[in-house]
């Protein structure tokens, strides 16, 4: 018998969870990170197409 009862092995479990929670995160992050700069670059070209527009106008405006 232990006289820590296990306390040593469940600490050890639970630090490599910890860990492992992390490295979850970590990738989370960065997929998220990823997909917001996505969105931005997307919402620009988006606003640069309607001033484009606005300005010279499109080939639709022709008829």
């Amino acid at each position: 018998m232990q006289a820590n009862g296990g306390t040593s092995e469940r600490t050890s479990k639970v630090n490599q969870e910890l860990r492992k929670e992390k490295k979850e995160k970590e990738k989370l992050q960065k997929e998220l990170d990823r997909k917001e700069k996505a969105l931005a670059e997307a919402a620009a070209l988006l606003v640069l197409g309607k001033k484009a527009n606005a300005i010279w106008g499109t080939d639709n405006e022709e008829d």
